[in-house]
């Protein structure tokens, strides 16, 4: 009997999967060439370098929604602004939560909110531990009737972090640019907070509203930077040189978590496939539902798949 090939499955399954993998990697790129340009020569350390460099070595992280906002705000807002993920600091595993700034300027949109809620719900969930890396002004202004209306709104972050402080489920918040608005009540709601020096800024509102609402000229950094947080309010527990030092100081108060408790459930031994991965681009059609609809009996993609079934079904299993 002559075996019936698939005439498209595989060809489609693959440039389904290169236009992902561009997507991804567009998004991870974060903001534009010159956002990024301008980030770095400010003294900041790329987002997913602060990332990586707080990550114990070697160790995977396990990123979510990387296309959060794909296709919305006209693409303005790669992966929604920030980057959360699950990885394992000193030893710890641990969600992570960080801010791009090279995304206007870090701010939130809805689906950043939305975003930043699904990291603190997973870290309730499994009681893990929450870091907090921000740089980011705030709301985006221009949508911001979008980010309060409804139950899952930019106030529920500190809901959450109101809640996982009860159960008393760690968060520390490193504080490496702007930390403005609604967003300044993160590090003040954490357990330990850790600001860079001449970089790092926490206020509801910056010098040029201070100026609007009393005249008074001032500059960030009287207003609320590191030396100002660190010795006089109160707010920050840790001033760094940089964001290498901030992350390290981090670390630091990671390796004092209690380690989790080893799992309970019965993990099955892993063992190799019954049959070879490749395969799976010829099984499944890219047409969803296409099998289950199409009732044309010439139907090349229906006989071919039907065709690998009946040869696996009256398979041997040794």
């Amino acid at each position: 009997m002559t075996a019936v090939a698939a005439p498209s499955f595989a060809d489609e399954h693959r440039r389904l999967v290169a236009e992902l993998n561009t997507k991804l990697a567009t998004a991870a790129l974060g903001g534009s060439e010159r956002a990024r340009e301008r980030h770095v020569s400010r003294g900041k350390l790329l987002p997913r370098e602060r990332v990586d460099r707080l990550l114990d070595p070697g160790s995977p992280f396990l990123e979510l929604a990387p296309l959060a906002a794909n296709g919305m705000y006209d693409d303005e807002s790669p992966g929604a602004g920030i980057i959360i993920g699950i990885g394992r600091v000193s030893g710890r595993e641990c969600v992570i939560v960080a801010n791009d700034a090279t995304v206007k300027g870090g701010t939130y949109y809805p689906v950043t909110v939305k975003k930043h809620l699904r990291a603190q719900e997973i870290a309730l969930q499994n009681r893990l531990p929450c870091l907090y890396l921000v740089d980011s002004g705030g709301a985006f202004l221009p949508r911001q009737d979008e980010v309060f209306p409804d139950r899952e709104h930019f106030g529920r972050i500190f809901y959450n972090q109101a809640t996982m402080s009860a159960k008393g489920i760690p968060q520390v918040a490193a504080v490496l640019g702007s930390c403005t608005a609604g967003g300044a009540y993160v590090p003040a709601m954490s357990d330990e907070a850790v600001i860079v020096r001449e970089q790092g800024t926490i206020f509801l509102g910056g010098p040029p509203l201070v100026k609007a609402a009393t005249g008074e000229i001032v500059t960030a950094e009287e207003l609320g930077g590191g030396d100002l947080h660190s010795r006089t309010s109160g707010v920050t527990d840790h001033l760094a040189d940089d964001d290498e030092h901030a992350l390290r100081i981090v670390r630091s108060i990671a390796a004092t978590f209690a380690p989790r408790d080893p799992s309970q459930w019965d993990v099955a031994r892993v063992v190799d496939p019954k049959y070879p991965q490749t395969e799976l681009y010829d099984v499944v059609p890219p047409t969803r539902g296409c099998l289950m609809t199409c009732t044309r009996s010439s139907c090349d993609w229906s006989t071919a798949a039907n065709s690998r079934n009946s040869r696996r079904n009256t398979a041997k299993p040794w």
